[in-house]
């Protein structure tokens, strides 16, 4: 399988931070993600960093409240992991997300437990086409 094809949706840290508090309480302000957010960050690293996302098409702002903004996501959390991954096989294995899981896998970082759901999932894939 070759995932050379789909746009990349990368988010830094920051980022991934942010739209974990705004894909679990959406819509929400900058206000809410500095007070919900784990560790410790300025309204202005929050604000530029939402700024940011919007630009790059992740987040859309919305209705004002009083004088601040509301936000919601444009992508799901899964589309972004999907994006991610596909930047990182095509930047580490050449494109090949057969190489990514067995690299994966060789790295002892999976459990037999965790493969035994991969080959169950991909029984289910196989049994559907």
């Amino acid at each position: 399988m070759n995932l050379r094809s789909s746009s990349n949706l990368e988010l830094t840290k920051c980022e991934t931070e942010v739209m974990d508090v705004v894909w679990h309480r959406q819509p929400v302000t900058v206000s809410n993600v500095v007070e919900t957010i784990e560790r410790k960050l300025a309204y202005t690293t929050v604000l530029t960093t939402m700024k940011i996302l919007e630009e790059k098409g992740i987040l859309c702002r919305g209705e004002k409240i009083g004088r601040a903004h509301t936000y919601t996501a444009r992508v799901t959390r899964e589309e972004v992991r999907v994006g991610m991954l596909r930047s990182l096989a095509n930047q580490l294995f050449g494109g090949s997300a057969l190489s990514l899981v067995l690299s994966l896998v060789k790295s002892e970082a999976v459990s037999a437990n965790d493969i035994e759901e991969v080959m169950k999932a991909a029984e289910r894939l196989e049994s559907k086409s």
